[in-house]
C-alpha cells in the first residue's frame, strides 16, 4: 500500500499530522505538488510523478489545498484529480466536492435547496441589484470574495455610499458581488469537523471582532454538539459530497445557521482542544474505504 498527500506545503502543519499518522501505521507515502505533475493523453503513463505512475502505484490521494493559480492552472489541476478519480485512485476529497466547496454561492445554494439553514445571502455581478439586496438584507452586510478562505477579504458594510464604491471595484476587476446578511453571533462560530458519517470533533472559534476564523487569532473552546446540530454538519458535508469537511456554523437568535462547508480544512486549532487524534481519523477512515 502507498498513499499520496498532494500538498501546497508538505511540511506545513496538517500535512506533517498526516505523514506522522501514515508513519505510526508503517503506510509508505509520498508527497508532492500539482507543478510536480504531468498528465498525458493517448499513452502511458497516463499521470506521473518522476517514476511514479500516480494512479496504478497509489492506494489513495489525499488532497489538501491545491494553492493559488491562474484560472488555468486550477482547472487543470481539478482536471487531473479527476482524471485520476476515473482511473480507480480513491481520491480524498473528491474533486466534486472541491468544486462545490470552494465556490461560496454554489455550496450555500446545496445547502438551501436541501432544508439546511444558511444566511440571507445575494450574489450578483450588476451594482445597481447589490445596493437593492443591501436594502433588502437590511443595510448591515457582509461582503465577501466568492472564491476565498480564512475570512480574508471579507468586510462588512453598513454604508450605502461605501457599499456602492465596494460594489463598484469589485465588478472593475470583473469581480462577483457576494453579500450576506450579518448575523449577530457574539464574535464566535463553531466548528464542526466531520469524517465520512460522523463528527470526531467540535470548537467554537471565539474572537475579538466579527471574524472568528483561527487563523486570524480566534481563540478554540471544546465543545460537544447536541444530536441535532451534528446530524445537520453531518448532512451539510454528505451533501456537498465531502468525506473530510469542516463545517462552520454560526449561532444566530433565531437559530444556527450554516455559512461554510471546507473541504480541506486545517485542524490545528480543533487539536488544541480535542482529545481525538484528527490526522488518525482520517487515516483510519481511507483504510477503511479502500477496504471496501
Amino acid at each position: 500500500m502507498k498513499i499520496g498527500i498532494l500538498a501546497r506545503n508538505e511540511n506545513s502543519w496538517s500535512s506533517t499530522q498526516l505523514r506522522e499518522a501514515l508513519d505510526r501505521r508503517n503506510i509508505p507515502y509520498i508527497c508532492f505538488r500539482f507543478p510536480q505533475l504531468i498528465a498525458r493523453v493517448g499513452c502511458k503513463p497516463y499521470v506521473n510523478i518522476n517514476n511514479i505512475r500516480v494512479s496504478e502505484e497509489l492506494d489513495a490521494l489525499i488532497v489538501r489545498p491545491i494553492g493559488r493559480g491562474s484560472l488555468e492552472e486550477i482547472v487543470f489541476r481539478m482536471d487531473i484529480l479527476l482524471c485520476l478519480e476515473r482511473l480507480g485512485l480513491y481520491v480524498i476529497n473528491p474533486p466534486e466536492a472541491i468544486e462545490h466547496c470552494v465556490d461560496k454561492y454554489a455550496v450555500l445554494a446545496i445547502l438551501a435547496e436541501n432544508g439546511i439553514p444558511v444566511p440571507r445571502t445575494a450574489v450578483t455581478e450588476n451594482v445597481c441589484e447589490a445596493l437593492k439586496a443591501f436594502y433588502e438584507l437590511d443595510g448591515d452586510v457582509v461582503v465577501k470574495p466568492i472564491f476565498g478562505s480564512k475570512g480574508v477579504g471579507s468586510t462588512r458594510v453598513t454604508d450605502p455610499e461605501v457599499a456602492t464604491t465596494v460594489f463598484k471595484t469589485i465588478t472593475f476587476y470583473h469581480g462577483v458581488i457576494y453579500l450576506q446578511a450579518f448575523v449577530p453571533h457574539g464574535f464566535s462560530d463553531i466548528r464542526a469537523f466531520v469524517i465520512g458519517d460522523r463528527v470526531v470533533a467540535a470548537m467554537k472559534r471565539v474572537a475579538d471582532t466579527w471574524k472568528t476564523n483561527y487563523s486570524q487569532g480566534a481563540k478554540p473552546v471544546s465543545i460537544k454538539l447536541d444530536k441535532t446540530l451534528e446530524k445537520m454538519a453531518v448532512k451539510s458535508a454528505n451533501l456537498t459530497k465531502c468525506k473530510i469537511a469542516g463545517v462552520d456554523i454560526l449561532e444566530s437568535p433565531e437559530g444556527p445557521l450554516f455559512i461554510e462547508v471546507n473541504s480541506q480544512p486545517g485542524w490545528k486549532g480543533l487539536q488544541s482542544v480535542t482529545k481525538a487524534n484528527v490526522a488518525d481519523e482520517i487515516v483510519d477512515f481511507i483504510l477503511s474505504e479502500l477496504k471496501k
